[in-house]
């Protein structure tokens, strides 16, 4: 493991905020298009459900509302994901 230098100008918190992001480099970035696709899909879905609640286009209404319900699971699972790796 390497020391904080006493040379360098960092501040204890600024060193550890560093090495968080080397061992997990565009945390936040991926964190915000984990939102940014699941608020999409549940716009989607929301759109899709009253769709099919008005009974129209059901052909297509259903399988899109499926695709959506699905994109939104998997942005839950990738950002659960991604706070269980952060824990470790």
């Amino acid at each position: 493991m390497v020391e904080p230098n006493s040379k360098n100008r960092l501040n204890p918190e600024q060193y550890a905020r560093l090495k968080a992001e080397m061992t997990t480099p565009y945390r936040g970035l991926r964190q915000f298009i984990y939102l940014g696709a699941g608020a999409s899909g549940l716009i989607g879905a929301f759109v899709f459900f009253f769709q099919l609640l008005a009974r129209r286009d059901i052909d297509s209404a259903l399988p899109n509302l499926a695709l959506q319900v699905g994109i939104v699971a998997l942005m839950v699972f990738l950002w659960r994901w991604e706070q269980r790796r952060l824990r470790r």
